[in-house]
């Protein structure tokens, strides 16, 4: 089989892949936990009993797309519903602020403000509705994010944030830089377009930059029970993730504990 029919094929997956991708909403319904076992055979033993461990500690489940963009997706939808039923304020009103400062630091890094200054407002926007309640509910907060130019937008912000960090704290990342030659670099190519998968480095990333406690369950076919790790490192055993997340090879979705 020469090059150009190995491409042909390549190029009619990522067309199939996109087709099922686009069948799925940014950010789905919260739906019961057990839903997942319909995604594995009734006779996959490992993920069977993988999904039982995991309904131990949580009751319900939100899907993302599988688009390239699920961490940012699903951790940015988790973080804003966690403000939004949160009722103390503090969390929010931090947040809040951090925002209003990231886009000059942003800028100081070298990004034209024509660029980021759409995505900014479209951000900070929906972070003063849930301030100022406008938005109220989590259903309202999910329209939002199942909005293509608002859901977008929020993560290419987010992205935004996760490459100014790493830019600002270059040395501490530099073991995680496998084949490039800078971490301007590897932002540009890796973190700051859209469809890039996340990776360890990206988490993080973005909840060092936001100081935001999560939990990613890891599910995979590896022997014993689910897998649970948290960020940023190390955290207290006392301290309460605010975010919780599910982690299958290559896709993440959002967890609700019990």
């Amino acid at each position: 089989m020469d090059s150009a029919s190995i491409e042909a094929i390549k190029n009619q997956e990522r067309l199939i892949e996109k087709e099922i991708a686009d069948r799925i909403p940014f950010v789905g319904p919260k739906i019961p936990i057990e839903e997942l076992k319909t995604d594995y055979q009734i006779d996959d033993e490992i993920y069977q009993k993988k999904i039982q461990y995991l309904e131990k500690d949580y009751e319900f489940l939100r899907r993302t797309r599988p688009d390239g963009n699920c961490f940012f997706r699903a951790f940015g939808f988790a973080y804003f519903e966690s403000l939004l039923n949160d009722d103390n304020q503090d969390e929010l009103d931090k947040f809040v602020k951090f925002t209003r400062t990231s886009k000059d630091e942003l800028i100081n890094l070298g990004l034209p403000s024509v660029t980021i200054e759409d995505f900014f407002d479209v951000f900070l926007e929906v972070l003063m509705s849930i301030k100022e309640k406008q938005i109220e509910t989590s259903e309202q907060l999910l329209e939002r994010f199942c909005e293509q130019t608002i859901s977008d937008y929020i993560v290419v912000y987010f992205r935004l944030i996760t490459s100014g960090y790493l830019q600002q704290n270059e040395e501490k990342f530099a073991n995680f830089l496998v084949g490039t030659s800078s971490i301007v670099d590897f932002c540009k190519t890796e973190v700051e377009p859209m469809y890039r998968e996340s990776d360890h480095i990206h988490v993080v990333a973005i909840t060092s930059a936001l100081q935001v406690k999560i939990r990613i369950i890891y599910m995979d076919r590896a022997d014993g029970s689910v897998n649970a790790h948290d960020f940023p490192e190390p955290q207290e055993q006392t301290t309460t993730s605010r975010v919780h997340l599910l982690y299958r090879p290559g896709h993440y979705d959002v967890l609700y504990l019990r």
